[in-house]
């Protein structure tokens, strides 16, 4: 804001003023890092995500698409996608009829259950 002294002359900002502009700037700044820092935590975590269900539904198909139906049962192994190395565990259970239900977890570091895929099987 300007003011007009009486001989004329213009008067810059207040001190005030100025302290609440930064203020405001400095806050507005702080939002767009942490946006910045979220944006790549979520990117790394769908990276994950995503490595997991390649190897999930890589195992799934190969339970498929083998000459011969897999065994009932758990069969667990670890595979290398990306960065990491991989923990799967493969579960097969009848599901009537002469069909395999086969499901496929994949776990990360942290154990917990990243990428799945469920899929079934029919007669030979």
């Amino acid at each position: 804001m300007t003011a007009k002294v009486e001989n004329g002359a213009e008067q810059g900002f207040t001190l005030l003023e100025m302290l609440v502009a930064m203020a405001v700037l400095s806050l507005g700044a702080l939002a767009l890092l942490n946006l910045a820092g979220e944006n790549t935590r979520t990117a790394g975590a769908m990276e994950q995500r995503l490595f997991a269900s390649i190897v999930a539904e890589n195992h799934a198909i190969e339970a498929l698409t083998a000459p011969l139906p897999p065994a009932l049962g758990h069969t667990q192994g670890a595979d290398r996608a990306g960065p990491e190395t991989w923990r799967w565990t493969r579960r097969v259970s009848p599901a009537g009829e002469g069909m395999l239900r086969i499901d496929v977890r994949v776990a990360g570091r942290t154990g917990g259950t990243i990428g799945e895929a469920t899929v079934f099987r029919g007669p030979p």
